[in-house]
């Protein structure tokens, strides 16, 4: 079986792993967070960043510390993975969800536009499959109307608009490290920031709301949402290789393009001003009716696939009424390919030899 993800570990994570051991530093301090939140920050070309257990609860800490919740409607795309209208939901506010783009999958901007309400506090932008959204209009939209803006970079770690790093352009940005991430702690993610204050107000959240002055002494609601050591220390490792990684990643998508340009589907691919890290690289078919046959097809051959995330809207706890026609169509049609950054240039030609003959 080629799987369709599978972390790439040919770093130092063994080693750094090992110090974290026989330091006995393995829960949430040790000097592996330290250097990892910095190095993050180094990558990303951003200041102020804090780790965390998860990406899920990344984005749960970056509403809570923007104010949001009962009362407040945040926009968010249909199309996404649920961790990002879970969290809104916790919060105690509403999403309201927008359609996307046929060409890039992402949130459509003229849809942000027309579902504003007097209640609208945020927008969240996410950047699916690791290519950016059109962040000139969506930071234009929130600057016209006052709104903040989040960005949910879970899949876009090394993914780049107009040379910025995507979840740098909006009040608060986060990403996931789970294991099928770009760069992968196992579980953890990060929280980052262009304020201090608002940077500190999230660190004091997510270590239960102690005080930095008085020893065990807790002075608001908080959390617990604190990475450890060793999972930072497997962090820091990956991102050491974390240009390695992403070039390997951009060949893979190359060859795909190159292997799948005859055939009947549509490949996600690179936008102008935006560099795609292809988390996953990713086809829709041009019949919609064949998605599941291909699939099926594929898994028969030894090769794993993915279905492309169904539209929040029609998940039993969101359900929301509305006309997400793209959306709808992109789920239907969409499926992730094996993306692990170890795949060779023969795995690659025998995927897209097997998709071909699925129409022989």
């Amino acid at each position: 079986m080629i799987p369709v993800y599978k972390p790439y570990l040919t770093g130092h994570e063994k080693t750094y792993v090992n110090e974290c051991i026989d330091s006995t530093w393995i829960s949430s301090k040790g000097e592996f967070i330290e250097r990892f939140e910095r190095d993050f920050a180094e990558f990303t070309g951003i200041d102020y960043v804090t780790s965390v257990s998860n990406g899920t609860v990344a984005i749960h800490l970056a509403l809570e510390v923007l104010g949001i919740g009962a009362g407040d409607e945040v926009i968010v795309p249909t199309l996404t993975y649920v961790a990002s209208v879970n969290t809104i939901l916790q919060t105690g506010a509403c999403p309201v969800f927008v359609d996307s783009l046929e060409d890039t999958w992402q949130l459509d901007p003229e849809d942000i536009r027309r579902k504003i309400t007097p209640r609208t506090k945020a927008v969240m932008a996410v950047h699916l499959y690791g290519l950016p959204c059109d962040m000139d209009a969506i930071t234009a939209i929130c600057r016209e109307h006052k709104l903040l803006l989040v960005e949910d970079a879970a899949e876009a770690f090394g993914s780049f608009y107009k040379g910025r790093h995507v979840g740098t352009f909006g009040n608060v940005g986060t990403f996931s490290f789970f294991g099928n991430k770009t760069i992968t702690t196992g579980e953890g993610g990060m929280v980052v920031f262009r304020d201090k204050v608002v940077a500190e107000h999230a660190r004091h959240l997510k270590n239960q709301g102690v005080s930095p002055h008085r020893e065990y002494w807790h002075d608001v609601l908080a959390y617990n949402y604190r990475m450890t050591n060793i999972a930072a220390a497997i962090g820091l490792a990956q991102l050491e290789q974390a240009h390695e990684i992403l070039a390997k990643k951009r060949e893979i998508a190359a060859w795909y393009h190159e292997g799948l340009t005859s055939l009947p589907v549509k490949m996600h691919k690179e936008q102008t001003d935006t560099t795609h890290s292809y988390w996953m690289c990713s086809i829709a078919v041009n019949d919609i009716s064949q998605r599941q046959a291909l699939r099926d097809h594929l898994k028969a051959h030894g090769i794993e696939t993915r279905p492309v995330f169904y539209p929040v809207h029609t998940l039993p706890h969101c359900a929301q009424a509305g006309h997400f026609p793209i959306a709808d169509k992109i789920s239907a049609a969409g499926i992730n390919l094996p993306s692990w950054p170890g795949l060779g240039r023969e795995d690659v030609n025998l995927i897209c030899r097997t998709i071909a003959s699925f129409w022989l």
